[in-house]
């Protein structure tokens, strides 16, 4: 039901008011239309993952940093390069190496906190809490020293854009997603087994710690093309996991992850075609998915559903 769902948005999507040139039409929303379903998928896959091996209904991959560093890295560019410098940086350039920078700092948080202390996974979350409250303060002074010209440019990154999405990026984030969803079919079951705790699934003979690191490496690489890919998005995946778990009423992820990515997919689909369609409006949907997602993750805090 949900895979049809996304369906009849994505044909609403690309059909509502279609006139003049449609081919050429048709051919700019898909391509927006696969950036939207590739960053639903990304997004929810990874967030019910991370829940999973923090043991936490609450946490999302953006309280380790990435969304802070990725603001961090665009305010330092336009600080060092000026606005006509970085309006001048290829787009794929930008997004290559927002993408790998992301990713080497979580492989080096990961790498030197979980070699030494292994199960102490909730370690990491507080230093990755910490890291973005830095990362946040850097990107305040910077801001603050740029020219107000330049600061719009900035301040144009700070919540998801899905007007323009490039061609080649999207591809580039599409085979990592693939890879990466290979990897994660194969290893459901074990995903179940994770979810049950670091002791019960070690008396199960489980390899924990090394599944641990795999798991969190993929989160990083889901959470890093899709932020590179349209900018950061906070809640979306909280809202989205906790609609997988409200309508699946399972722990079981050979549910839980396609419905978490379905849902997300559809939510950034049908949201985008209201505010494109009905509205005129172009980047509302990134600050409306923010409002409702930080008003679910306050009533979740609230009635202590974090398990």
């Amino acid at each position: 039901m949900l895979a049809c769902l996304l369906v009849a948005v994505s044909l609403l999507f690309l059909g509502w008011g279609l006139t003049g040139r449609v081919w050429l039409i048709l051919e700019m929303r898909s391509v927006k239309l696969a950036g939207l379903i590739l960053v639903g998928f990304s997004v929810g896959v990874a967030t019910v993952m991370f829940q999973t091996i923090s043991g936490n209904r609450i946490l999302t991959p953006a309280i380790m940093g990435f969304d802070a560093l990725f603001l961090l890295l665009q305010t330092s560019l336009v600080f060092t390069l000026g606005g006509f410098g970085y309006a001048q940086l290829p787009g794929t350039m930008k997004f290559m190496m927002n993408m790998l920078v992301m990713m080497g700092a979580a492989m080096l948080l990961f790498g030197l906190l979980l070699s030494r202390n292994r199960h102490d996974i909730q370690l990491m979350i507080l230093v990755g809490v910490i890291c973005g409250l830095l990362f946040r303060s850097l990107t305040s002074f910077f801001q603050r020293m740029i020219d107000p010209s330049e600061f719009a440019m900035v301040q144009g990154a700070m919540f998801a854009s899905f007007g323009a999405i490039d061609t080649t990026q999207l591809i580039i984030s599409s085979a990592v997603f693939a890879v990466v969803a290979v990897v994660v079919w194969r290893n459901l079951a074990k995903l179940d087994v994770v979810s049950l705790g670091r002791s019960t699934a070690i008396s199960l003979g489980l390899p924990y710690d090394r599944i641990q690191m795999g798991v969190l490496v993929m989160v990083a690489a889901l959470v890093s093309v899709s932020t590179a890919l349209v900018g950061p998005i906070t809640f979306l995946g909280l809202l989205v996991a906790s609609l997988a778990h409200i309508l699946m009423k399972t722990h079981r992820h050979v549910l839980l992850l396609p419905a978490a990515a379905l849902i997300s997919a559809t939510v950034l689909v049908a949201g985008q075609t209201v505010f494109e369609r009905m509205f005129r409006m172009q980047s509302t949907l990134a600050v409306v998915i923010e409002f409702f997602g930080g008003l679910l993750f306050l009533y979740l805090v609230a009635n202590g559903r974090v398990r």
